[in-house]
Parts: C-alpha cells; structure tokens; sequence
C-alpha cells in the first residue's frame, strides 16, 4: 500500500509524457583541465579536472563528467555538486542529469541542502521542475534539532513540504515520534500526523494520534480521530485534543475522558479540560465523575459542570477535591442523591450537599438545607444533616416513619444505619408492629433528643429524654399527624440507574425548604451599660 501511495506522489510530481521537454537551454561547459574523445563513447566529451558546467540557473563541480551535447546531459563522477541559486545545494559521489527534463539522479554519499535542511541518502533523485528531492532506499533529514529517518522520503523545497513513508521516525532532543507515514514543514517545524502515530516525550508523557500538527519547537499538538495522552497514571482522551507541553494545559472536544488509574476516578463529557501543572481538571456538556475504588459499586455523579483539584502536588500529603456544579445527581447502588452543587474534600474525606439536598439510603429518605457525607475508603462512615433536617422511611403507600428536628446524624457500620441522632426541636412519626407484624398503632412525640438504634436493617430501640407523645390506633390516626409538616415523598425524584443521572427533575414548589435565616445576638459593650448600685 504505501508502494502505491508513493507512486501515486511520484505521478504528480513528474510529466505525464517523459517525451516532454522541460527546457530549450543547453547546457554549457565553463571549465575542463581535460577534454577529449573515448571511441567506447564517441557521443561523450570526456571532461576530467576541476570540471565545471552550467545549466538554467544551476552550476555542477566535479572530479570527471561525460558530457553529452546533443542529448544534453551529462554523468559526473567524484565530488559532485550542485549549486541552485543561493538555497539549494545537492552534493553526491555521482550525479546524472538531464537537462531536457531538468532531473538529476544522485548516487552515493547524497546530501541536498536547503538553507538549514539537509537531507541525506546513498540514493536521491532531483527534480528541478517541481524543486523535489527524492529517496527511496532509506535516507535522513535534518532539521535544527529534528532527525527524520524513514525508508521513503521526499523534500520539495519551494513549499519547504518534506513527505516520509515506511518506518518513519522523528527524533528531537524533548520527544521522539514514530509512525508510518508523516508530513513535515521545515519553514514551521510542524509534524502533520496521518496514520497512527506515538510520541514520547522527554517528561514521560507518551501520546497516541491518528490525525493531527505536532508542533515540534514547542511541544504544542492539535490531534483529531480519538487520540489520547498518558502521562504517570493519568490518560486524557477525546475526539480531538489540543495539548500544549509548555504550559501542561489540554483541552478535549467530543467523548472526552480524563481517567486517574492511580485514584480509581474518572471524568468524561462532550469537553474537558486538565492542567498538568496544577493538577486542575473540568468537565462540561454531559460531564460525568465515576468513583471506582470499591468495584463492582461505582459512583456516577453528574453536574453541569464538574472541577477536580489538586493540592500539594508531587509531595506525599497530595490530596484532591471534587466540585460539582448545577443539576447535580449522582447513583450508587446503596446511595443516591440530588442537589444543586456539592463539594467532596479528599483531606477530610466529607462531601458536601447544598441547594435543596436529598440522600437516599435503600428505604431511608434523608433533606434538609445541607448536606455532610464523612466516608473511609468510598464507604459511608456517618452523614450530618444540618438545618430543617427530615428522614423519612415508607412503610406502606400511605404510611411513613417520619423524624424532623434542626439537626440530624446518622451513623453506618459496614455500609448500614447503625444509628440516627435527632436534636432540636424532633418531632416524630413511628408506625410500631407487633412481633408477628401486626399493626399496632403510631406513635406521635416531641421532644428536645431522639435516638434510634437499627439491626437488621429493622429498628431495634427508640430512646428520647422526656417527651410529649400520643400512641393513635390505626384508624384512629389524626390527618394532621399522620404527615409531619416537612413530609416529602420525592421517589419521582430519586436517581434510578446510572443512565438516569442526566435527567434533571426538580422539587414540587410546595415542598421547596426556605433557608433557616440565622440571626446573631447583638454585641454589648461594657461602657454602654448602665451599672445599678
């Protein structure tokens, strides 16, 4: 295939007809130490020393020649060089040109130089028509810093376009590039990647693309048709990605995905974004978070917009946080949740619910106006509801175990309530059965401290300090306590699968909690007290 693909090149770059002529002039001798016949080539002036000849802009030095008038050509032999103007200088062992077609075939030791280019190889052919030097048996480029190798290869020096197949690598004292077929600019010293490609780079990080500019002074690269970059145990992703080596900042369009193997988390959304330096990374547009680290329970946390930072990084005490901004949902199969934006700290291992929060714990229903998740190892250790705190437990369709006061905390072992804490202000709705189940009644109480203690997932013991309360036989049970005043019922809220996470559903207006407003005691200073005797 590549075959092909060269020879298809090769056709654009040279005359349809071969007959065709690309120039009238003659060439001309200047200077010869010898000239004389040989009867084995009676059509050739056998030149030796210090010959010079000159051709349409072009003057060649060489040891010997053959010149031939009438085909106007010539075959020079032993330190053969070609000057063109003030650029481009071709030097070989051996050199066969044609001054009708204006082509040169240089055999042995061939070096074509353009300004700062050099292009080596023991074969290269020349086409002054289209400015094209060509190898094909292996040759080298060089470029400033950069070092091309490949088995095909070609320089056309008046568009500075170099064009490289087969084993092509690119070596550069900051990376090295290694793919099968490559472009190179040498005015801009930009790789153009079109077939798979791997570059290392000098700091480890190693990038894969398919199709994309590689800037090689720079380290800057724009790459297209799913590409991805690694660096230490993170992989950056995308559809397309612009990464920049001086400032550590790449940008990903389309499917993008930041993966943190060393973490166990990854980001994905339609654009992202990671800075090397400070370990900053966003995700918007259907922006995802999954947490990993407790296979096969993975956390799907989705917000509008999602921010990982980094703390202290490249020292031992690094750590991160997770923000999360706007429609925030997030699924687990033993914890869902809804909020507006929440916040997870790494260093104290606690995330944060604001903006109308509600956690679900299998049958458990916890809101209030904030949220707090302490967690060891991505299971939940205790959760801290603050402000207008409600938990609601469904007992059947119309009946519900309900808890409200200022304050509540609930307390797991081995990913289970072990107990819930209630203080302030508790009001409490408990449905109570007999042993066999049977229906006792419900019990209504007040009071200042509730404790409940669980096993089994069932309640085991319900302490409270003194309390006002009413045990109501089923029937019998007043519409005005059946329900506490916050009673919320928000299953067609509840995040059902991973997928369902995109899918915003807001509270019903009625039920929408108005931020407890916080007032503080005025400050009294001594001298404006009036003192009594």
């Amino acid at each position: 295939m590549c075959l092909f693909a060269f020879g298809m090149i090769f056709a654009a770059i040279t005359p349809a007809d071969k007959g065709e002529k690309k120039s009238d002039e003659q060439i001309h001798l200047i200077h010869s130490d010898i000239l004389y016949k040989n009867w084995h080539d009676p059509r050739a002036d056998i030149l030796v020393g210090h010959v010079r000849l000159y051709h349409d802009g072009v003057f060649l030095d060489c040891d010997s020649a053959r010149f031939y008038k009438e085909e106007n050509s010539f075959d020079a032999y032993g330190n053969v060089k070609m000057v063109q103007g003030d650029t481009v200088t071709l030097t070989s062992d051996t050199l066969l040109y044609d001054g009708y077609e204006m082509k040169a075939r240089a055999r042995g030791n061939c070096v074509l130089i353009d300004k700062k280019t050099r292009l080596e190889s023991d074969n290269l052919d020349y086409d002054r028509v289209y400015s094209v030097g060509m190898y094909l048996y292996g040759g080298t480029l060089y470029d400033g810093e950069n070092v091309l190798v490949s088995d095909w290869g070609q320089l056309t020096t008046t568009t500075h376009e170099a064009f490289f197949t087969d084993n092509v690598v690119l070596t550069n004292p900051q990376f090295k590039l290694v793919t099968d077929t490559l472009y190179y600019y040498t005015d801009t010293e930009i790789a153009r990647i079109v077939t798979p490609s791997n570059i290392v780079t000098d700091d480890g990080t190693f990038i894969y693309g398919v199709k994309g500019d590689y800037a090689t002074k720079t380290g800057e690269a724009f790459l297209l048709n799913r590409s991805y970059i690694i660096k230490d145990m993170r992989k950056v992703e995308g559809d397309s990605i612009h990464t920049d080596k001086r400032t550590g900042f790449s940008e990903v369009f389309g499917n993008a995905i930041i993966t943190d193997e060393e973490n166990y988390c990854m980001i994905t959304g339609n654009y992202c974004s990671y800075d090397d330096s400070t370990g900053t990374a966003v995700a918007t547009d259907s922006a995802v978070a999954y947490e990993y680290s407790q296979p096969p329970d993975t956390l799907y946390l989705h917000g509008d917009t999602l921010k990982m930072f980094t703390y202290n990084m490249n020292t031992d005490s690094v750590y991160r946080d997770m923000h999360a901004y706007h429609h925030v949902r997030f699924f687990r199969n033993d914890v869902q949740g809804v909020c507006d934006s929440m916040v997870t700290h790494e260093l104290d291992s606690c995330t944060y619910m604001y903006g109308q929060p509600i956690l679900w714990n299998e049958e458990q229903q916890l809101f209030g106006e904030e949220i707090r998740i302490y967690s060891n190892d991505s299971t939940i250790d205790w959760i801290h509801v603050i402000d207008q705190a409600t938990t609601i437990e469904q007992v059947d369709s119309v009946s519900y175990n309900q808890v409200e006061s200022k304050e509540m905390f609930c307390y797991f072992i081995n990913g289970e309530i072990d107990h819930n804490v209630a203080k302030g202000n508790v009001y409490v709705d408990y449905f109570m059965n007999e042993d066999d189940g049977t229906r006792i009644g419900m019990n209504y109480s007040e009071s200042t401290e509730l404790i409940i203690y669980m096993e089994n997932k069932k309640v085991k013991k319900i302490w409270m300090p003194a309390a006002t309360g009413t045990v109501y036989p089923d029937l019998m049970i007043p519409a005005d306590k059946r329900y506490l005043s916050r009673f919320a019922w928000f299953d067609y809220i509840r995040p059902t699968d991973r997928y369902d996470i995109f899918v915003w559903r807001s509270k019903d207006d009625k039920n929408i909690l108005k931020k407890t407003e916080r007032r503080q005691v005025p400050l009294q200073k001594l001298n404006n007290l009036k003192l009594k005797k």
